[in-house]
C-alpha cells in the first residue's frame, strides 16, 4: 500500500506526462483523454485535485479518502497491454444511476471558465461508477431536450440522441475521482475517432451492466473509476508497433510492482528466473 500523499504525487506526476493517457468511465461508456507532447495545454497540480486541459478536450483527477491504485498487465493478440486503474470499493463509488435524460444546470464544475453557462444533460444510462453527460451551450437545443427530459434516450421514437449528435456538443464524463470533458465533434456513424480526447457510447456493451472488462483483473469488492496508460515501450499512441523502449518498460514494471498483485509479480518473477536460468 502506498499512502495518500504518494497517491497525490503519482497522479501529478502522471498529468504532467505527456505520454500518459486517460480514461473514464464504465464497460460500454467511455471517455479518453490524451495529449501531444508540445500541444498547449493548461496543467494544473492543486492539493484537491490535478488536471489538464486542451483545446481538444480536459481532465481533472482527484484522490479522494480510500483510492485504490491497481496497476495491471494484459495480454493481447499482437503484444500486451498495461494500466494503472483508480478504484473505490463498491459501496462507494457509485454516481447517480439515472434511468432517463435529465437536466443538471449549469455546468459549474466546468474546466475552463467559459463552458460554465453550459447546461449539463446526464444521459441516463444508468452506469454505476459513472454519470455519461452532455453539455450544451444553445439555449434553443437546451429547450428542445427538455422536452423529452425524464424519458430513455434509446427509446424507440425518442428524437433526443438525433439532436444530441447532430450537435455535437461537450461531452462530461464524471466519477467520484473527477472528470473528462471532450470537445472534439462525434464522428459520423460508422465514423473513426478522432485523434486524442473522444467518447464511445455502446447501447450494447451498456446493457451487459459489467463496469470494466472481463480481461482486466481488479481486486475483489473494488470497482476502476478512472485509469491511466503510461506510455508503453512496444506501441506508440497510435497502437503502431515502434522499437522497444527499455526506459518505458522499466518504467511500468516498477509502478507494476508498487501497485500490482503480489500474487501475480510473484508468479512474473519465477517464470523469469526459470526462463533467464536455461
Amino acid at each position: 500500500m502506498i499512502s495518500q500523499t504518494e497517491i497525490s504525487k503519482l497522479l501529478t506526476d502522471q498529468i504532467l506526462n505527456a505520454g500518459t493517457q486517460w480514461s473514464m468511465g464504465t464497460f460500454g461508456g467511455i471517455a479518453e483523454f490524451s495529449r501531444n507532447v508540445g500541444e498547449p495545454v493548461k496543467l494544473t497540480t492543486q492539493e484537491s485535485a490535478v488536471a489538464a486541459v486542451t483545446e481538444r478536450g480536459g481532465i481533472a483527477v482527484r484522490n479522494p479518502e480510500g483510492l485504490l491504485l491497481f496497476a495491471s498487465e494484459s495480454i493481447t493478440r499482437l503484444n500486451w497491454s498495461h494500466r494503472v486503474a483508480l478504484c473505490l470499493p463498491g459501496d462507494g463509488c457509485a454516481m447517480n444511476r439515472r434511468h432517463a435524460l435529465t437536466e443538471l444546470g449549469p455546468d459549474a464544475d466546468a474546466l475552463r471558465t467559459e463552458d460554465r453557462d453550459g447546461v449539463l444533460f446526464d444521459l441516463g444510462l444508468d452506469a454505476l461508477q459513472a454519470d455519461l453527460c452532455v453539455r450544451i451551450a444553445e439555449a434553443a437545443l437546451v429547450a428542445r431536450l427538455r422536452e423529452h427530459a425524464g424519458r430513455p434516450v434509446f427509446e424507440p421514437g425518442n428524437p433526443a440522441m438525433g439532436m444530441i449528435l447532430a450537435a455535437n456538443p461537450h461531452r462530461v464524463f464524471v466519477s467520484r475521482v473527477g472528470r473528462i470533458e471532450v470537445y472534439q465533434p462525434i464522428p459520423e456513424a460508422g465514423g473513426k475517432s478522432p485523434d486524442g480526447p473522444h467518447t464511445h457510447v455502446l447501447p450494447r456493451l451498456l446493457k451487459s451492466r459489467r463496469t470494466h472488462p472481463a480481461t482486466e483483473p481488479v481486486p475483489d469488492g473494488w470497482i476502476p473509476c478512472a485509469h491511466f496508460y503510461p506510455a508503453h515501450p512496444a506501441k506508440d499512441d497510435m497502437g503502431h508497433s515502434r522499437p522497444f523502449d527499455r526506459a518505458r518498460h522499466d518504467g511500468f514494471q516498477r509502478l507494476l510492482g508498487l501497485l500490482g498483485s503480489p500474487d501475480a509479480n510473484a508468479t512474473k518473477r519465477a517464470v523469469i528466473a526459470a526462463i533467464t536460468s536455461e
